[in-house]
């Protein structure tokens, strides 16, 4: 894509001027009046040399003044022509090379866009514009204002049920939900449990666990039912004679007791010797997860049975149409939430955003990058799009436009015309004078 405007689209823009900017009748006014003084200016010196001319023969200082009006009025007259021939025809008088401007309009179209293309869009001058703008400060400051920030989210706002929208309809969930969980089933989570362990047990904290584990176990051995249940067991297990005897109620007294006060023991000693040999069980059994194959097949079957559940689908699709449902409420006014977290998180990203001068760099930078690229991209299309625009234009209106501005300096070279042409022809005829008197 390197052009930015289509050349008929830029042929329909509308290819009129108005003259209502500031100052354009001031302007007009100043260029009439001083356009109506050259022209008094040309008409005195004519007028003055056809009188000097008369009165010649009353005195020879009259000739002095005869050669300095002829040369002024032709001198004046010369600068005339070059003004109005930059504009348009002297008189109507098809004279050759005359309305410049409008007849080389084309021409001075197709160089005015080739001169942007190649010294106001060369890269390097660019370039050190785009490192002067501080963007990442205007986005800091634009999002740290209140106002701002609000009506961002809400403007974003509007635009998320439709990307819902789109992205269920567009096959774009369907593409994502494939690629999350693609890159699930591609995880090796041995390693990853293993690492985890490993940073479970340095700090300690496998020793909590523990304490949790004899606590529950405590519990439950403790608890009528279970009791009962072992002591059945046991009773199941024991001769006929030590039934009589009782003994499953007495050894299952002593089990528990037993237990409790182990329990009890390792919970209340930190470095009961129980607790080095549940280190050293954790750490062995850290070491498998890293190196047995055999555990890491049984990690990996557990995940793609997980993944496999339909229960799993189920529950994503849930979550889905609750954040779809919650997204369109927030849209239509119904709810505030969002919207006001979202407006939070900008005015927060904004103030980190400021005090970071790191990530300011880096995204003035990023910005430097993109637009220095886009705009060597697009130069050449912006060379098409000015060349059509200034071929497109009216010229009558623009030959306006351009007298209006410059056309008062132009009329000065009229009055510079005169007066140096009059000195010259002064100058010449004092020189003539000279050589005839010697």
């Amino acid at each position: 894509m390197r052009v930015l405007v289509h050349p008929k689209a830029a042929m329909t823009l509308p290819a009129t001027f108005s003259f209502d900017a500031p100052g354009d009748a001031a302007r007009a006014a100043e260029l009439r009046r001083v356009k109506a003084l050259a022209t008094l200016v040309l008409a005195g010196t004519l007028l003055l040399f056809v009188t000097a001319k008369l009165l010649l023969p009353v005195h020879p200082i009259f000739g002095f003044v005869a050669a300095f009006a002829e040369a002024a009025t032709i001198g004046g007259l010369a600068d005339w022509y070059a003004v109005v021939a930059l504009f348009k025809r002297p008189l109507g008088l098809p004279i050759p090379h005359t309305a410049i401007i409008q007849s080389n309009q084309h021409r001075i179209a197709d160089k005015l866009g080739e001169f942007i293309e190649v010294h106001f869009l060369e890269a390097a001058p660019v370039e050190a514009k785009l490192r002067q703008i501080d963007f990442a400060t205007f986005i800091a400051e634009w999002l740290r204002d209140r106002k701002r920030s609000t009506d961002l989210a809400r403007f974003v706002l509007r635009l998320l049920p439709e990307a819902v929208t789109a992205t269920e309809t567009s096959g774009l969930m369907t593409f994502i939900t494939r690629r999350i969980t693609t890159q699930l089933q591609s995880i090796d989570l041995a390693p990853l449990a293993a690492g985890t362990l490993r940073a479970f047990v340095k700090e300690g904290r496998h020793q909590g666990l523990l304490d949790d584990i004899l606590r529950a176990v405590h519990e439950t051995l403790t608890r009528p039912e279970t009791m009962a249940m072992v002591r059945a067991k046991i009773r199941g297990e024991l001769p006929t004679l030590l039934k009589l005897y009782r003994a499953d109620k007495y050894l299952v007294n002593k089990i528990v007791a037993s237990a409790t006060a182990f329990f009890e023991e390792v919970r209340s000693d930190q470095k009961h010797p129980f607790r080095g040999e549940f280190d050293q069980m954790v750490l062995s059994l850290v070491d498998r997860l890293g190196s047995d194959p055999s555990y890491a097949d049984r990690i990996d079957g557990l995940k793609r049975d997980f993944l496999a559940r339909p229960e799993l689908a189920e529950l994503a699709r849930t979550i889905w149409s609750n954040a779809r449902t919650f997204i369109e409420r927030s849209a239509s006014g119904e709810s505030q939430v969002l919207q006001h977290h979202l407006a939070k998180m900008f005015m927060e990203a904004g103030e980190a955003l400021a005090s970071d001068g790191a990530l300011r760099a880096e995204i003035n930078q990023g910005f430097v990058a993109v637009l220095r690229s886009f705009i060597a991209d697009q130069k050449s299309g912006v060379s098409s799009f000015i060349s059509d625009q200034v071929k497109a234009w009216d010229m009558g209106q623009l030959l306006q436009l351009i007298e209006i501005n410059i056309g008062k300096d132009l009329q000065y070279i009229r009055f510079n015309g005169s007066l140096i042409g009059g000195l010259a022809g002064l100058t010449l005829y004092t020189v003539e004078l000279l050589v005839r008197w010697l």
